[in-house]
């Protein structure tokens, strides 16, 4: 069975809100870096062997605009939604931090997948991170993502390589710094905030060729969904 799912205003409205905040921003596209990839010299000369794996890694590119200009474009967008205007930027978290409020039922996952492709079409941005509260809706919204592959593709000739986190296969997290498609991790709060998951993401596994997942993370620049 296929889902078939229904272009509404309303959505793609609401991804324009989101999209609108950083006009201006120029499109650089993906963001090459140096991938450390914890190994030592093997080679008495000291010489690095890498094998065959790339240290090319792919991050967003960092914005561009001031936090002027990011809170004239906030406020631009809630003065067109009759929405109380900002007196200032919350930016604690990053270039700034995003309030956006949909009622249950109204297909806030399609919005906010909607939106990663917006923001890789409009500013060539390609990592995102969406946290979730539970493991549940983890796992709903993992099958979101698959349900709206083609759906999207049809409009963006894009698909969004989407996975869980997890701390036994960080394999997956390797490809996710050093593709530059636009990708999506998704991933619980209990995996930052508690017991083994989160000694993983802060210390040196060995499994990680000694790297810290979260200086991983890190290094990619994403733009948190929560």
């Amino acid at each position: 069975m296929k889902f078939k799912f229904k272009v509404q205003r309303y959505q793609t409205d609401a991804a324009d809100a989101v999209t609108s905040v950083f006009e201006g921003q120029p499109n650089q596209g993906a963001s090459v870096y140096l991938r450390d990839l914890g190994r030592k010299p093997k080679c008495a000369q000291g010489e690095i062997d890498f094998g065959d794996e790339s240290t090319e890694g792919y991050a967003n590119a960092p914005v561009a605009l001031s936090g002027a200009d990011i809170l004239a474009n906030v406020r631009a967008v809630q003065r067109r939604n009759q929405i109380p205007e900002s007196e200032e930027l919350f930016c604690s978290m990053g270039a700034c931090q995003l309030d956006v409020e949909m009622e249950t039922g109204t297909g806030k996952t399609y919005v906010y997948t909607k939106t990663m492709l917006e923001l890789n079409r409009l500013y060539g941005w390609c990592k995102f991170i969406v946290v979730v509260p539970s493991v549940a809706i983890r796992e709903g919204v993992a099958k979101s993502l698959e349900n709206t592959q083609e759906h999207f593709f049809s409009q963006y000739h894009k698909k969004i390589r989407f996975f869980i986190y997890d701390s036994d296969n960080l394999t997956e997290l390797d490809a996710y710094s050093q593709s530059s498609d636009v990708n999506c991790m998704v991933i619980n709060m209990q995996a930052f905030n508690s017991g083994r998951n989160q000694r993983i993401i802060d210390q040196r596994p060995d499994s990680f060729r000694g790297r810290r997942p979260i200086d991983v993370i890190a290094a990619t620049r994403p733009i948190l969904i929560i």
